[in-house]
């Protein structure tokens, strides 16, 4: 662990755990070398059959692993003590295979647990990195509690998906290279499974920038966890169930989104479908399901950006064998 690392370590041990900008910054520069800085793709929604307005895709997807989880993977891996058991973590998939590319590239052991809805794409990642991948339950919840199981009998270090402070300083640094490559961005639409994203980036933001969270209709947990004032269970199914349905958000980045994300849109599987097909045709970019979900909010019109909005796209994940969209 680096000397920078072990600061961050002892600053969120002994202070409080809140998702500040200035821990964000430190943890960027600590991840900085095992991380892309992803590109930014200039677009006009008229393209896409609508009103003209300016938007910018955030290109996460090209990130290592093949999704935004890469930086809180590093982000744990580094400034955590790993021991010699190694790390474990449960996924959809996505998590899985950045813990797991992480692990490979810094020397350590890792165990993956999934739920058998994971797709083939990001099951066979995480095997080429060289993790152990165990299948359990139906559901992430399932995968999570076989870690948990895991954990207490080796002693290996957890990685959370997305409730863990690391994972959310990790993440957050999307937003830090977004604010600079893209200054003076009014909108910025974020897709959500537990919230280890938006929880970083609206952190990062602090209220600067507009942050709306785009939800699947069958997977409502941040648009439940705010009806009820607190994470609370939500269904958890559709085409993105794999990276967008955990049982519910997590509890480090609630008090963030309550404070910083203005509200949820939900969007349906075929407007997730054609955001894909959307993007691959007029773009050529792949997206996953729950990559493609944040443009499904403007594609179907569930959120409206006006003529002079400033709008930048987050396309998160593009873990999947479906790439030619219009045959």
């Amino acid at each position: 662990m680096s000397t920078l690392g072990c600061a961050i370590l002892d600053d969120i041990m002994t202070a409080t755990m809140d998702i500040t900008r200035e821990r964000i910054a430190a943890t960027e520069a600590v991840i900085r070398p095992h991380i892309r800085r992803t590109p930014l793709v200039q677009a006009d929604l008229a393209d896409f059959g609508l009103p003209a307005a300016p938007v910018t895709f955030k290109l996460e997807m090209l990130q290592h692993s093949g999704s935004f989880k890469a930086r809180g993977a590093f982000a744990n891996l580094l400034l955590r003590q790993v021991p010699q058991a190694g790390v474990v973590a449960a996924s959809g998939g996505n998590h899985g295979a950045a813990v797991a590319y992480a692990a490979q590239r810094l020397g350590r052991p890792a165990t993956i647990f999934v739920p058998d809805i994971t797709s083939p794409a990001k099951a066979e990642r995480i095997r080429n990195y060289g993790a152990k991948l165990v299948i359990a339950g139906s559901r992430y919840a399932d995968a999570l509690a076989a870690s948990e199981a895991h954990v207490a009998q080796s002693g290996a270090l957890a990685v959370h998906a997305y409730d863990q402070a690391e994972t959310l300083l990790g993440q957050g640094s999307v937003g830090l290279e977004l604010e600079q490559d893209a200054p003076g961005i009014d909108t910025l639409l974020v897709a959500v499974g537990g919230g280890g994203l938006i929880g970083g980036i609206a952190a990062w933001y602090a209220g600067r920038t507009r942050i709306i969270a785009v939800e699947p209709e069958q997977s409502p947990t941040l648009h439940n966890a705010f009806e009820a004032g607190a994470p609370v269970d939500a269904p958890a199914g559709g085409i993105a169930a794999d990276s967008l349905a955990p049982r519910r958000v997590g509890e480090l980045m609630f008090p963030v989104a309550r404070a910083h994300v203005e509200r949820v849109v939900l969007v349906s599987d075929d407007a997730i479908r054609q955001a894909q097909a959307e993007l691959w045709s007029h773009l050529r970019l792949v997206a996953e399901p729950g990559g493609a979900a944040a443009f499904a909010a403007v594609l179907s019109g569930r959120y409206r950006p006006s003529p002079a909005e400033r709008v930048a796209i987050l396309v998160c994940g593009a873990n999947t064998n479906a790439v030619n969209f219009d045959s």
